[in-house]
């Protein structure tokens, strides 16, 4: 091969490394030298930048075909041995004619050989496959090889061309190139996988069961860190938590165990958080559920999930008591009069769901249910009926000393000065604790501007917090507008009494405090 060309791309390649034909060009130039190692590299550099090319991938197709191709017998380069050649081979009968036939080297060149064929090497195809041992014993004599004149072998040498038996294979005077080449490299490399040109999403046929996990250890949190809220902490108290603290008074009492317990209300107003708190009082696993963990688009692997779930939180009882917690449960248990259509399939769900309250009767030892909506009016009947989650409290919105208390942590953290906080409480009724969060986020963005331009840290000041109050408003209004309604016109059999008691208690307040402020 011509060492010039080689060199020639192999500085064209060096100024534009990102060239792909050029490298390709190089690395065909350098199989075909008999440079096996360099090529793969020159290959493999190409894949890591345009996997699946199929240059690159039929490039190192032939180099790995030609290492593995079986070494035919070559002559030993050392010059003091010449015996060598002929040690493997049985001279022919002398009536045989003496043709000189040789076999033809089919994989690399050869060492130098003997004068008797010295354009042999020349024309060897580097890709070709081993011949045929038919194609070897026929193949044309080589130029000068049983001629007459004194460029002939003697007899002797030539009928070294026919042997009796299979000779053995001689050891190659040089290592094969691919046996220097680092395999295991340059799979770490490629990796270990090559990814396909194009991915297409399919859709699964359900795999294993979805089982929610546990959640990871946490710093427990009990009633002491929810600030406020007082009724709701008692309500839960009363109706749930000493009960199942004093399991047998609770039954000489005839309390009924069972079932489970709904928390309703707005929404970023702390039912997870409550839920948590539960758990904690009652030193229990939590273990929390939502819709992605056990909805599936294949028919019937949402049931399965279902009952995975329900079997994992048995299994965590048995060790230690455990908290369920289905958030947001009216996407699992919708009134099944309102399917129809598409949505009918949803009916099996949400039979699923009860089977698996029912159960819970007979095996709720050290398990309890909690689950949290924000539209308990959208329940199915049978989800709330007694034996399942037939009690219910009211996660209202922060009252003023909740209110105090999640201002004071959030704006603990931050740089402050002059913040009076019986101000903001009092400018901050119907005010989630997710509102408040976000009244505090808007507020400290609105100083770290005012920072950056003054090139050093400013504090929180009221002026910033009456800025934010300007543009944060409730978002328990709309959730407010639509219990009154049910508590207006629905027949609840005093299911909704505690929301009824708030509303009357706070119906007006928000407007009143919004009406005029200190930030106005």
């Amino acid at each position: 091969m011509n060492d010039a060309a080689i060199a020639a791309v192999r500085a064209a390649v060096a100024a534009d490394p990102n060239n792909a034909e050029l490298r390709l060009a190089l690395a065909e130039l350098l199989a075909a030298a008999g440079l096996r190692s360099e090529a793969v590299t020159e290959a493999a550099t190409v894949l890591t930048t345009q996997p699946g090319n199929a240059r690159a991938m039929t490039i190192l197709t032939g180099v790995a075909q030609a290492a593995a191709a079986p070494a035919e017998p070559v002559a030993p380069t050392a010059p003091d041995e010449p015996a060598a050649q002929t040690a493997q081979v049985e001279p022919v009968a002398p009536d045989e004619p003496a043709t000189g036939q040789v076999p033809v080297t089919p994989a690399w060149p050869a060492p130098p050989a003997p004068e008797a064929a010295p354009e042999q090497a020349a024309f060897v195809d580097e890709w070709a496959p081993p011949p045929a041992p038919g194609d070897v014993m026929n193949a044309a004599p080589p130029s000068g090889v049983g001629q007459e004149g004194p460029a002939a072998p003697a007899p002797d040498a030539a009928a070294q061309a026919l042997p009796a038996e299979p000779a053995e294979p001689a050891v190659p005077a040089e290592p094969s190139a691919a046996a220097d080449y680092d395999w295991s490299q340059a799979e770490q490399d490629l990796g270990s996988d090559v990814p396909p040109p194009f991915i297409e999403h399919t859709v699964g046929d359900g795999g294993e069961e979805g089982v929610a996990p546990l959640e990871p250890p946490l710093p427990r949190v009990t009633f002491e860190d929810v600030g406020g809220l007082e009724n709701v902490k008692a309500r839960l108290n009363e109706s749930f938590i000493q009960p199942m603290r004093n399991a047998a008074i609770a039954q000489a009492f005839k309390k009924s165990l069972r079932g489970g317990l709904l928390l309703y209300g707005p929404p970023g107003c702390g039912k997870t958080f409550m839920a948590r708190a539960v758990a904690g009082e009652l030193e229990a696993d939590f273990m929390s559920v939502v819709i992605t963990d056990v909805v599936d688009g294949v028919h019937g692997q949402t049931e399965k999930n279902i009952h995975a779930v329900f079997q994992e939180a048995r299994t965590s009882a048995r060790k230690s008591p455990t908290v369920l917690f289905l958030d947001e449960i009216d996407a699992l248990a919708l009134k099944r009069s309102s399917m129809s259509g598409s949505s009918s399939w949803l009916r099996s769900t949400v039979n699923q769901l009860l089977l698996e309250m029912d159960s819970m009767s007979g095996n709720n030892d050290g398990l309890y249910i909690l689950a949290a909506t924000n539209h308990p009016w959208d329940l199915d009947e049978a989800v709330m009926r007694p034996g399942r989650l037939d009690r219910s409290v009211l996660v209202s919105p922060p009252d003023p000393a909740a209110r105090g208390a999640i201002m004071r942590r959030q704006l603990a953290s931050r740089p402050v000065a002059g913040i009076h906080l019986e101000t903001l409480v009092g400018g901050t009724e119907g005010f989630s604790g997710a509102d408040l969060e976000h009244l505090v986020t808007t507020a400290s963005e609105k100083v770290m501007m005012d920072s950056i331009q003054a090139g050093q840290v400013l504090p929180i000041g009221m002026n910033h917090l009456a800025e934010a109050m300007a543009e944060v408003r409730p978002s328990t209004a709309e959730w407010l507008a639509s219990a009154r309604n049910v508590v207006r016109f629905a027949a609840d059999g005093g299911r909704y009494d505690d929301l009824r008691d708030y509303l009357e208690a706070h119906d007006g307040d928000q407007k009143k405090s919004r009406r005029k402020g200190w930030w106005s």
